[in-house]
């Protein structure tokens, strides 16, 4: 009666960075977990390379699996973690000892060989795992939240080794996440998920710049979003013009192509980073423009985070990066401010 992955078809390249992003629950994993062979789909085939291998067990389908747990054998050396899979294939011992060396150079654990998993860190184990699933040199490579465990500077280190080993390789590697700044980090392309359901396929740039629903938007990254009325605009059948909209009471003005028509009920979406904070009422009359008082103040060391509450009472995000050295802010809290954007750097959201 569950409906885990709803009518998906979604093409991966060869040799591509690929990431499933969404919520926990969404069907992401279960998505990977038929294209390894774990689960089987109700219906509908799974194609690589042109070859449908539904119905194909796992230990027979050119793939293979970095789980999130990492599984590693806890009895076996490094080496021997890594030749698991090469000595169930039989394959000559000579070809298993030059092909181990050949990832514990890839993943930099060759003085680690010796060690048992219990004797490494999480990041170590991590690459043992990798080093592992990559072994068997599958056409594609499948990583469940495979730095999960990890802490955030470990992280961000391994998200760039992924990257160099995957191009080095030319594998595809395909990966689960919820974490956002990963999947924009590591992918060629991200698929959105909500539900089961694809809601969006696009580079980073795109998904960031040009989301193509309310979900999609506020989803990824952190975003303002005002639901308004279109009051005129010289956009016609999706071309570009000017899209006006009424944010209760907030008057928009939007440079987009756009389906909207006057009287649609749409969203307006703007990134905190591209509203300008001031003092001072901006001199241009042509960017939309709102005056509220500062409400909340977040340091996040590089850029400054300012929640501003307008006279209407709703609550506008602002954020500036920190390019001088100061401790002193000039706007600090309970400061009546400016919040300005021209009409490019917004988005209208039609769903």
């Amino acid at each position: 009666t569950f409906v885990a992955v709803d009518n998906l078809t979604l093409d991966i390249y060869e040799k591509e960075f690929f990431s499933l992003l969404g919520p926990s629950g969404c069907g992401k994993t279960t998505l990977m977990r038929m294209l390894a062979g774990f689960e089987e789909p109700t219906e509908g085939r799974i194609l690589l390379q042109g070859k449908d291998i539904s119905g194909v067990p796992p230990y027979r389908r050119p793939t293979n699996m970095m789980f999130q747990s990492y599984a590693l054998f806890p009895h076996m050396t490094v080496e021997k973690n890594i030749a698991f899979g090469l000595e169930q294939d039989k394959l000559p011992k000579g070809e298993i000892d030059t092909r181990v060396q050949e990832m514990l150079k890839l993943v930099k654990l060759e003085q680690f060989a010796k060690r048992k998993p219990s004797q490494l860190s999480g990041g170590q184990r991590q690459r043992v795992a990798l080093a592992r699933s990559l072994a068997k040199r599958p056409k594609v490579l499948l990583l469940d939240e495979p730095l999960g465990a990890l802490d955030r500077k470990l992280r961000e280190e391994t998200q760039f080794e992924l990257m160099d080993i995957q191009h080095t390789l030319g594998l595809t590697f395909l990966i689960v996440t919820h974490d956002q700044e990963e999947a924009m980090t590591v992918s060629d392309r991200i698929a959105v998920m909500d539900k089961g359901i694809i809601m969006q396929v696009a580079t980073p740039a795109e998904i960031y710049e040009a989301p193509n629903s309310r979900y999609v938007a506020d989803f990824i990254g952190d975003i303002n979003i005002l639901d308004g009325k279109v009051v005129s605009t010289t956009a016609a059948g999706g071309q570009a013009g000017t899209v006006r909209l009424d944010c209760g009471g907030l008057a928009v003005a939007v440079d987009q192509e756009c389906a909207a028509v006057v009287g649609n009920d749409v969203a307006f979406a703007i990134r905190p980073e591209k509203v300008r904070i001031s003092l001072d009422k901006p001199a241009d009359d042509s960017v939309n423009a709102a005056y509220g008082e500062v409400w909340d103040i977040g340091y996040l060391g590089d850029f400054s985070l300012f929640l501003v509450k307008t006279q209407d009472g709703r609550v506008l995000r602002a954020a500036q990066a920190n390019v001088a050295r100061l401790v002193d802010r000039p706007i600090t809290f309970g400061d009546m401010v400016w919040l300005s954007w021209s009409a490019d750097a917004g988005l209208v959201l039609t769903r």
